[in-house]
């Protein structure tokens, strides 16, 4: 296992700032992996990449990603670009022997994602996807009771996942507002979150119904009084699942749901019992267990603490709260254990394309009005 690993951030906006935090952060709670060396930033406005170096402690600012890419320094890169760039960049740094961290959602298109997935096959380097929720203690808890048969057999799951980051209809048009930029609205950015999770908690999804609508239809365009630009990709979206372990499912999406900051929530029904999870309150997971006297039956509040690793990393002592960016420290820790011991991490680019296509499956689904499966979906012959 190398000691060392040279590192670097492409992206400095918000989630290229959480990568920078959790290079920056990750050996001193995961003193037995690799050291990160920070290497370089890079941004094309160049005062960006050199104060986001400054401020994160990266030896290197450059304009240009490529130059990263050229870098022997740099052993690993961190994707924290708009969406359609991932691609490109994964393909390039894949290409040139480094291990990739990619951003979510993996790609623009269903093609796109599957390019990736095939060039991380033959590649030397370790890929991971940036579903950081997944790193949450309490997850690892729900994922260890459900396997355990705690509440049973799964047989129902219901989530939702909302925010009001564009519920406001005078909030100006973006680039997320735009398909060949940002790919799918709701579902993309936001959905893929729970279906990850779901992922790991249920098991892949077989086949869905889908349903989506864009609720504000234009938006103003910053700096030209008046103009407004049509939003090309989905506000909500909701869709009907079955799991391939027969389970059933109801998921709803939205980016316009006011007084929702970060709600990434679901229920688990099982034959025994329930857990359900709420991201807003991530430190706790609620259980509840059909057994006993049925009068004094109810929900059980675990508090996230030691008992959970890698929570006692972090905090010697329970109810005292891990946060957002702790969960991409965790995350930077799952990508260097995959590098010193020569295994795919967990949610690689393989896992990754099964996430996008149960995504672009709803779209699809909710075009067709009829019930996909995700299993048969390609991107190449549809172009989506």
């Amino acid at each position: 296992m190398t000691d060392r690993i040279g590192v670097a951030v492409i992206g400095t906006g918000f989630m290229g700032r959480c990568h920078a935090t959790a290079w920056r952060q990750v050996h001193a709670i995961f003193e037995d992996l690799p050291t990160p060396e920070l290497i370089a930033v890079a941004d094309a406005v160049p005062a960006a990449a050199r104060a986001t170096a400054a401020a994160f402690g990266f030896s290197h600012a450059v304009a240009d990603w490529r130059d990263v890419m050229a870098d022997p320094r740099v052993q690993a890169v961190s994707i924290a670009t708009p969406n359609a760039m991932h691609r490109e960049m994964a393909l390039a740094a894949l290409a040139a022997g480094k291990h990739v961290w990619c951003e979510k959602p993996m790609a623009v298109t269903l093609a796109d994602a599957e390019a990736m997935a095939a060039a991380a096959r033959g590649a030397r380097g370790r890929t991971l996807l940036g579903y950081n929720y997944t790193c949450n203690p309490m997850i690892g808890e729900a994922r260890r009771l459900i396997g355990q048969g705690a509440i049973g057999r799964v047989v129902h799951v219901r989530g939702v996942v909302d925010e009001d980051y564009l519920a406001d209809p005078e909030i100006p048009w973006s680039w997320r507002l735009r398909r060949e930029d940002a790919g799918l609205g709701t579902l993309g950015d936001l959905a893929c979150h729970l279906i990850a999770m779901l992922h790991l908690l249920v098991g892949p999804v077989s086949r869905v119904q889908g349903d989506m609508a864009t609720v504000h239809a234009t938006r103003p365009v910053p700096g030209r009084g008046g103009e407004r630009a049509a939003v090309e990709n989905e506000d909500v979206a909701q869709a009907l699942v079955r799991f391939e372990n027969g389970a059933t499912g109801v998921l709803g999406f939205s980016r316009v749901a006011w007084g929702r900051k970060n709600r990434i929530g679901w229920e688990i029904h099982g034959t025994r019992g329930m857990l359900t999870f709420d991201q807003e309150r991530m430190n706790e997971l609620q259980l509840f267990l059909a057994e006993g006297a049925p009068g004094t039956r109810g929900f059980r509040t675990i508090l996230a603490g030691p008992a959970h690793p890698p929570f006692g990393r972090f905090v010697p002592a329970a109810g005292h709260g891990l946060g957002f960016n702790d969960l991409k420290v965790i995350e930077a820790a799952r990508l260097l254990r995959a590098i010193a011991g020569g295994q795919p991490a967990e949610l690689d680019f393989e896992h990754g394309l099964t996430i996008e296509r149960t995504i672009h499956a709803i779209a699809r689904a909710a075009a067709s009005e009829g019930w996909i499966s995700p299993s048969a979906l390609s991107g190449a012959l549809s172009g989506d």
